[in-house]
């Protein structure tokens, strides 16, 4: 039902108000970075509130030009959440919910989420000889070319026309990119519990599976004295990625091998209730992005936040209220994030863009008072749901120790500090859009990271130290990275990742 919807949807697209102005769609070639770090050439520059939450009170429509009044049905129906709809198999209608939990549901629902049904994570095939590549544009030529095999392979079997395809770092540059976090895993580990405790390691969000059989391939084969004592978990959310985190390990010889050092836990780590006493690992590459995350804008007169939330109506139109009642979640978010910032967990600098930092009080006031100006200030979204993960962390895994890498920007964003960038895929062309308040299920909402303030709040929450690297550096200091050099000295294993940083518990 969906794949004959999807085609009438975007055709509406281009004239509908709900998924607002596209924006301009490039060649097919120029959109391979965008689940990979972005690329820059080495010759080019690179680029609160206390109150009681009351969802039903106190609200307020954005004040957008003559926007449809939807208060009545704001006022009638009723407020939902993501863990609610995990059951329903139709998108649902004549609802509202919070910002966070319309983009969860539109990502994960179980029934006709993104990640659950749509997404699909392109496969190289043998893995690249950089090593023979004249320069960057070669590397980015085969890879174009590979692309266009592989999913021409897939229209021979299943012709999609909406195909979600994208691609990681760990797909691109494998083996080099597992082995270079394996000895950064292997290493720590000897220095600290080897060999009084395993090396447990946790991968969230693992993909194809790659990432995981590169560690256990690379710790085997060169560090032979802790492979027995390895064990690897993966927490997986999504039943197809499961499935094929599975079958990687059925593959081949080599790969059956490794099959008593892993194990598969298909549930979302925001349900785990297990206990885990021992010093383990935890890797979160490329997953923060698409935590979901609470939008909020504040009264340029009081500074007071307002929540946002989406109505859903009869016909599956979005429209945004904001609330004067920050919801818990959200209110502990914003204390949080004032604790860090009086720890100096904050680097000031990044805060020249916020909505209420970004010009005085009182220039706020005044541009209130002109005519059609907005009632409330740009858009701010916050990292709940990456808040809500520190405490399972510290709540379940007491003596983790934590290793991610994320995005910290991200190019064709929507409106808003801290913003995500909203796209999909149709023929084959990225196309993104202007609001994440779309067609649940075919978008991939994506954000960036702050790693300043992130790493602050981490600190708050569970009392660990850390330390925030680019991914050049951390590259540089743990993969061989002669092995991703190609012969004019350019290496697309560092310059893709120009926009990434790397956090690591210390």
């Amino acid at each position: 039902m969906d794949a004959q919807l999807l085609p009438k949807v975007f055709r509406q697209l281009f004239s509908h108000e709900t998924c607002s102005k596209l924006r301009h769609v490039r060649n097919a070639h120029g959109q391979l970075q965008r689940r990979s770090f972005s690329y820059t050439p080495s010759h080019a520059k690179p680029k609160r509130g206390d109150q009681t939450f009351n969802q039903d009170s106190d609200w307020q429509q954005r004040n957008d030009l003559l926007p449809d009044d939807r208060s009545k049905e704001f006022e009638k129906y009723p407020l939902v959440t993501a863990d609610s709809l995990r059951a329903w198999k139709n998108r649902p209608r004549r609802v509202k919910m919070l910002t966070r939990d319309f983009i969860e549901d539109s990502l994960y629902n179980p029934n006709y989420g993104y990640f659950s049904k749509q997404a699909i994570i392109f496969n190289p095939g043998e893995p690249f000889n950089f090593n023979t590549m004249r320069n960057e544009a070669e590397f980015h030529s085969l890879l174009g070319h590979r692309y266009t095999q592989f999913e021409d392979a897939l229209d021979e079997h299943t012709p999609d026309d909406t195909r979600q395809l994208w691609h990681t770092p760990t797909e691109l540059f494998r083996p080099y990119y597992g082995e270079a976090i394996a000895r950064y895993l292997v290493e720590n580990y000897k220095l600290t519990h080897f060999p009084y405790h395993d090396l447990t390691i946790y991968e969230m969000g693992a993909g194809n599976g790659t990432l995981m059989l590169n560690i256990l391939d690379h710790i085997r084969d060169m560090y032979p004295e802790v492979y027995p004592q390895t064990q690897f978990k993966i927490i997986e959310i999504s039943p197809a990625f499961a499935s094929l985190q599975s079958n990687q390990l059925t593959k081949t010889a080599e790969a059956k091998g490794h099959a008593e050092h892993v194990s598969l836990i298909n549930t979302s780590i925001f349900d785990w209730e297990t206990l885990v006493p021992e010093p383990c690992w935890f890797l979160a590459l490329e997953v923060w992005d698409n935590f979901a995350h609470d939008c909020i804008r504040y009264d340029p007169t009081t500074a007071q936040p307002l929540q946002s939330s989406v109505l859903i109506d009869g016909q599956g139109e979005f429209f945004e209220f904001y609330s004067a009642g920050l919801d818990p979640v959200a209110q502990r978010y914003l204390s949080l994030r004032d604790a860090a910032l009086s720890d100096g967990g904050y680097n000031v600098g990044n805060l020249s863009q916020h909505p209420l930092w970004a010009s005085s009080p009182y220039w706020r006031r005044f541009r209130a008072t002109l005519p059609f100006a907005p009632n409330l200030t740009d858009a701010e979204y916050i990292p709940t749901r990456l808040m809500q993960f520190f405490e399972k962390l510290n709540t379940y895994f007491p003596l983790h120790r934590l290793l991610t890498s994320d995005f910290h920007s991200l190019p064709d964003a929507v409106a808003g500090y801290n913003a995500p960038v909203v796209q999909t895929r149709f023929q084959r062309r990225v196309i993104p859009v202007t609001t994440p308040f779309v067609h649940q299920g075919f978008f991939d909402i994506l954000f960036p990271t702050d790693f300043p303030v992130v790493e602050g709040i981490y600190r708050v929450i569970t009392g660990k130290f850390t330390r925030v690297l680019s991914h050049e550096d951390f590259l540089k200091r743990w993969a061989y990275v002669q092995d991703t050099r190609t012969k004019s000295g350019e290496n697309p294993m560092l310059t893709w990742y120009n926009n990434a940083s790397v956090m690591l518990t210390v």
